[in-house]
């Protein structure tokens, strides 16, 4: 019995871990990813050495599913360190407060070589012939029992098919025959993309000298550039950097700008050793990135609609299905959610 050929748009989490675990249960898989690498909003920088993660960080002792897949892959973590005191500037004519953080906080977790880890050994698993890089989905038709789907550079046929795009990234930029169900598309136009409003920085240092200084590197603000603001050694002690959020207004302004407000509220957190002390500042504007989202005027709060039920029935007499952590049942718009939807899909197939 021939296999069936199943297609998936989008080469982040969701996408390479439904590929891997349907290429093992028998499927023939054709992943096409638009970007000349894969990982989506996973995005671990190296930096002479030093990895910094510019995309999604951390997972939680809950993320099971996620913690699963680790383990499957080989891929260690590690326990955020939250050692020290914390600071907070509550205002730009006050000194930032030293405050100790809470016993019992919630304990997260960083993955020891780098989140991309994940997507390095998902990628690992599939051929050249089985997953496709620079390769953007323009449309898709359905003809008769197959799915045809035209790229740039070319045409493919599948049986079925999964998207894992941002649903509004998804409806925006490609073309559908027949074209998909206005309450789909009303629904997907009104789904917050995860991270579109983030800037993530982050700053490498040749030491951890806020140690030091009895600080954990843990820093808040409530007048920016940064938000806040983490401690990112390496699990091996050997590389330290720290990284946050910025305020979403910054976006509007160039990253010369943003780098020098940066470095001018680190001085103010933590002296003079942050300029003898730098080496680099790197940073990522996610709604830069237009294979991440699509632009739109419309306000949308954070993970709204994430997880709608009306992502969860197939398309196309159950031959197209919509995924992505944003559809997923649980913890939509994260990395567990973007496994859980991955392996809801299998299920369905």
């Amino acid at each position: 019995m021939k296999k069936e050929t199943i297609g998936i748009i989008g080469g982040g989490l969701c996408g390479l871990t439904l590929a891997s675990k349907l290429k093992k249960a028998g499927f023939s898989i054709k992943l096409l990813e638009a970007n000349d690498r894969f990982g989506g909003r996973i995005f671990t920088k190296d930096v002479e050495g030093t990895k910094v993660e510019l995309g999604a960080t951390w997972l939680w002792r809950y993320n099971k599913n996620l913690i699963a897949l680790g383990k499957e892959l080989n891929i260690d973590f590690f326990e955020q360190q939250m050692d020290g005191d914390a600071l907070f500037e509550a205002m730009n004519t006050n000194e930032p407060q030293r405050f100790q953080l809470p016993p019992n906080q919630e304990i997260s977790y960083r993955t020891k070589e780098g989140t991309f880890q994940f997507i390095e050994k998902l990628a690992g698993q599939l051929t050249k012939d089985e997953a496709y890089l620079d390769t953007k989905v323009l449309a898709v038709i359905k003809e008769g029992e197959k799915i045809k789907l035209t790229t740039a550079t070319g045409e493919l046929y599948v049986d079925k098919l999964v998207s894992t795009l941002p649903p509004q990234l998804l409806v925006n930029t490609i073309s559908f025959v027949p074209e998909l169900p206005e309450e789909i598309a009303s629904l997907a136009n009104t789904t917050h993309t995860w991270m579109q409003d983030s800037i993530k920085c982050a700053v490498v240092f040749k030491s951890p000298f806020w140690k030091s200084q009895g600080l954990s590197g843990v820093g808040f603000s409530h007048v920016g550039p940064f938000t806040e603001l983490y401690d990112h050694t390496s699990a091996d002690g050997k590389t330290f950097a720290l990284m946050g959020f910025l305020n979403g207004r910054l976006a509007q302004e160039s990253q010369a700008i943003r780098q020098e407000k940066v470095l001018k509220q680190l001085h103010k957190f933590f002296g003079e050793e942050v300029k003898e002390q730098l080496v680099s500042y790197e940073e990522k504007v996610w709604n830069e990135e237009p294979l991440t989202l699509f632009p739109n005027a419309t306000f949308l709060s954070p993970h709204q609609n994430n997880g709608h039920p009306g992502y969860q029935k197939p398309l196309w007499g159950n031959t197209f299905f919509i995924a992505g952590t944003e559809t997923a049942s649980d913890y939509a718009g994260y990395m567990e959610g973007a496994v859980i939807r991955a392996l809801e899909i299998v299920k369905m197939l």
